[in-house]
């Protein structure tokens, strides 16, 4: 019986690319010059560290550029709130969403079943499978959620027949 996951995974690697590439950059802007603005990554989150809100907003527009540079899309960055550290500079957790959340897996699910194709769709931990019989009614069902517009970005892996 043909099948397919639909998965959402960041390759970190590129990541660790674009800190790089952003790192370097912040060290030869002027607008950066004498400025203690650093960016660090930790495990599957990114925490920015800049002198004022302008900044801040300054290195968003950075990461978001050498991101899609490196081919990974703004929705698998999720910014939580800016909190104060010492006089005026700002720090934030940016942390990177990694695999399908329940509510999303969950609303995937639904809509497959409301579009009356002829597949079965379940939850696998952080990945969608969804089986049919015919490769037709699974590339169908591939442009439905595809229109379904998400946020997070979704790739479709392990299509089997």
């Amino acid at each position: 019986m043909p099948s397919f996951d639909i998965v959402a995974k960041t390759e970190m690697a590129e990541v660790d690319n674009a800190v790089q590439n952003m790192v370097r950059e912040i060290a030869t802007r002027y607008d950066f010059k004498g400025s203690k603005c650093t960016i660090e990554r930790t495990d599957e989150a990114l925490t920015l560290n800049a002198d004022d809100d302008l900044k801040l907003k300054q290195m968003h527009e950075l990461l978001q550029g050498h991101m899609a540079r490196r081919k990974i899309e703004a929705g698998v960055l999720d910014y939580k709130e800016p909190e104060k550290a010492a006089g005026q500079s700002v720090r934030q957790t940016v942390v990177i969403k990694q695999g399908v959340d329940k509510e999303l897996a969950k609303k995937i699910v639904k809509d497959l079943k409301g579009t009356k194709l002829k597949v079965q769709a379940s939850i696998q931990g952080d990945e969608v499978r969804v089986t049919g019989k015919a490769r037709d009614d699974l590339q169908d069902a591939i442009a439905a959620v595809k229109a379904m517009k998400t946020e997070l970005p979704l790739q479709f892996v392990n299509f089997r027949d």
